[in-house]
């Protein structure tokens, strides 16, 4: 007697658990409620207390500028069903970015960084040293290395025109350098399908938001790019550097990014090390020299010819100024630890220092004793050792602390993003 198969039905599509559905961002929440929208609300009274708290005129700008972005992202986050979409996003940048830097631009105002850059680059054209020789006056010092300078050089050569505002020239090269390192490395991307899977189309959020355009909204980042924040180049190339370490065949890459950010300013320094430590973990110890020798590389050229046209005048502005030892205050006066034992405590300068260089050693001898092995590792080493160094500099500011947030975020942006159903991505190595 022959025997018969029939194939089983096929079982109805059921939905996607709700712990699922939560942990992938899809879930539907009642408006007001969902994450997304309590940021940008918070966001929103942030901005609104700065206004009202703070003596710089351009940051009272953004603040009243963002509050309005924020709270129409806000509005918008609550009309959607599913978190963090674009749509909200663009609102934000829109209120915190691109119309306070508008209504800075006609007025003419910004942080004092942007003069000081477009003056390096005046000077760099004329003498050949982005430094006065001789500073008598704050705004007169420049402290940040003569890399710094390039991002002036357009204003020097186009005068004072829109598109020569060096703050135009900062979120260029942080944006810039953020969207290279978003970019997948290895190969070709391909979609893999998990059995089982909704379709896409039910899924799949309808207007997925950049990462780039989401850190851009930061109120942290935002202010920045809207008032003139000089750091922004520096921490967009140490991310580059950092994510091409975690590439294969990125050492040159990375140590080419690196050099570029530390011939910006000092600040980029301590992650060289901790990048370094991370190729020789994963990629071997060759391909730690390789990055070392084209960081290395890029950075004294970077550096070394424009410092010596003048070697006094450099140490004066980069060496003694942030240290205080140039006859003229830094203002960078943040309430911070290490501002305030420099004030208020005999000898607190000298302790904040030393303070400063026990963590550093501490962090070296952590950094060799325990390497890190993934990128987001390093980066949150790297975010640590700044924010401590940030909180006991003699001279420091709260804008100093958007290294370690961009650092322990932008290596997390997956986490914070709407996973696409249950689709995911795969890097298929080329034949």
């Amino acid at each position: 007697m022959a025997l018969q198969f029939q194939s089983a039905p096929s079982a109805p599509a059921v939905p996607a658990p709700r712990a699922l559905r939560h942990r992938e961002g899809l879930r539907q929440t009642p408006r007001g409620a969902r994450r997304d929208g309590l940021y940008w609300a918070g966001s929103a009274v942030f901005a609104l207390a700065l206004a009202a708290v703070t003596t710089l005129p351009a940051h009272r700008v953004w603040g009243v500028c963002a509050a309005v972005g924020y709270a129409g992202a806000a509005v918008l986050a609550g009309r959607t069903p599913y978190a963090w979409g674009r749509a909200s996003a663009v609102a934000a940048v829109a209120g915190s970015v691109l119309l306070p830097l508008a209504v800075l631009m006609v007025l003419g105002t910004a942080q004092s960084e942007v003069g000081v850059v477009e003056h390096s680059g005046d000077l760099l054209l004329a003498t050949g040293s982005p430094y006065a020789p001789h500073p008598s006056l704050v705004d007169d010092f420049n402290p940040y290395l003569p890399g710094m300078a390039l991002l002036g050089v357009p204003h020097a050569l186009l005068g004072d025109t829109p598109l020569t505002d060096a703050r135009l020239w900062f979120a260029a090269v942080f944006l810039g350098a953020l969207a290279v390192a978003a970019r997948p490395g290895g190969g070709r991307v391909r979609g893999v399908w998990r059995r089982g899977a909704p379709s896409a189309a039910r899924t799949a959020p309808a207007d997925p938001v950049n990462p780039v355009l989401l850190l851009a909204s930061c109120p942290a980042v935002a202010l920045a790019l809207a008032v003139g924040g000089v750091d922004l180049p520096v921490i967009g190339l140490m991310c580059l550097g950092l994510a091409l370490a975690g590439r294969r065949g990125g050492a040159v890459g990375a140590g080419a990014a690196m050099g570029a950010a530390a011939a910006l300013k000092w600040t980029a320094w301590p992650l060289l090390p901790v990048a370094l430590v991370l190729l020789a973990v994963t990629a071997g110890r060759r391909a730690a020299v390789r990055a070392a020798v084209t960081a290395l590389a890029v950075a004294a050229a970077g550096v070394v010819p424009f410092a010596l046209v003048d070697p006094h005048a450099f140490v004066e502005h980069v060496v003694l100024f942030p240290l205080g030892a140039a006859g003229a205050g830094s203002p960078a006066t943040s309430p911070l630890p290490g501002h305030l034992l420099a004030t208020h405590v005999p000898g607190g300068r000298a302790i904040a220092v030393a303070a400063l260089a026990g963590t550093a050693v501490g962090m070296a001898v952590w950094l060799l004793a325990r390497p890190p092995r993934t990128v987001v590792a390093a980066a949150d080493r790297a975010a640590l050792g700044l924010a401590l160094a940030m909180c006991l500099m003699p001279a420091t500011r709260f804008g100093y602390l958007v290294y370690p947030l961009v650092l322990a975020a932008w290596f997390r942006r997956d986490r914070f993003l709407p996973s696409r159903g249950r689709f995911s991505v795969a890097h298929e190595p080329q034949l």
